[in-house]
């Protein structure tokens, strides 16, 4: 009895592990004999349900009280797939299935440098988390999450694909094929970045926190019907929202950092005293 507790929080993780399997699946082309679907949609859309279920696997934990190391390193090698591999490997592909053949060989060694610092961002980010970050700060990010790194750069390439902006010959533009690349890159310098954003929970302000609800709750159905054709704008919705939390949060950080560090040291202090 005492270990089945730890079934629920794993199974969690679990799906969100191979939700992301199946995202790079998409990505690189794999379900394409079987589906009509946009393969890049299908894969952001695989990313974008685990950013929505990736709390659920540590409210389960602490749940049923069956939080272990062990499900902390599987949560994290889950994230490295879903957060840091899905989107990396969408953007290779996105590219390889839609930009110029000219323009593709001329800049594959820039894409995949894009590629490999993302992956290695991700997986640094993820290990200085595991390592030190998990309770040194319990209002703010020490950097932008994986979770939410993954999530803007596949919403960012399907809103590309979905508005035409590999088509050279038709937007006239050569240099806006550059903006998913430069997005990438930049979320995965912000991942391992010592800047502050800060966490979306509970404040004393009663009107932000019912802001706060109202912006999770529209996410959510957003997210869970992004797949859909029929309702507009729901990539513009996730992308002014996640560019408006990056600039706000990140400028409030800026701002608030010394008083963010004291904090921190005013609480590690009172734990040494506590022991």
């Amino acid at each position: 009895m005492r270990k089945t507790r730890f079934i629920l929080p794993n199974a969690f993780t679990s799906m969100n592990f191979l939700l992301g399997v199946f995202a790079i699946c998409w990505a690189t082309g794999v379900f394409t004999d079987f589906s009509t679907k946009d393969p890049f949609r299908m894969s952001a859309y695989f990313v974008i349900l685990c950013v929505l279920l990736d709390k659920l696997d540590g409210f389960a934990a602490r749940l049923v009280n069956a939080s272990s190391d062990f499900g902390a390193q599987f949560d994290s090698l889950a994230d490295l797939i879903a957060f840091g591999l899905a989107p990396a490997f969408g953007l290779f592909f996105c590219y390889k299935a839609n930009a110029p053949k000219e323009w593709m060989a001329d800049n594959l060694i820039l894409i995949l440098v894009v590629f490999s610092v993302y992956v290695l961002c991700a997986a640094m980010r993820l290990a200085k988390y595991n390592a030190m970050d998990s309770d040194a700060y319990h209002t703010v990010f020490s950097g932008l999450p994986s979770t939410f790194a993954g999530g803007l750069n596949v919403v960012v390439l399907s809103f590309a694909t979905s508005k035409g902006l590999f088509d050279t010959a038709a937007t006239g533009c050569t240099n806006c094929l550059y903006i998913p690349m430069i997005i990438m890159i930049t979320s995965g310098i912000l991942m391992v970045s010592p800047l502050f954003l800060p966490k979306l929970q509970p404040r004393k302000n009663k009107l932000f926190n019912s802001i706060q609800i109202v912006l999770i709750i529209v996410t959510y159905i957003s997210g869970f019907l992004f797949i859909s054709p029929t309702i507009p704008y729901i990539s513009e919705y996730l992308l002014l929202l996640m560019g408006g939390y990056i600039v706000v949060g990140f400028g409030f950080g800026l701002v608030s950092r010394n008083q963010i560090i004291e904090e921190a040291k005013k609480e590690a202090k009172t734990a040494e005293t506590n022991q």
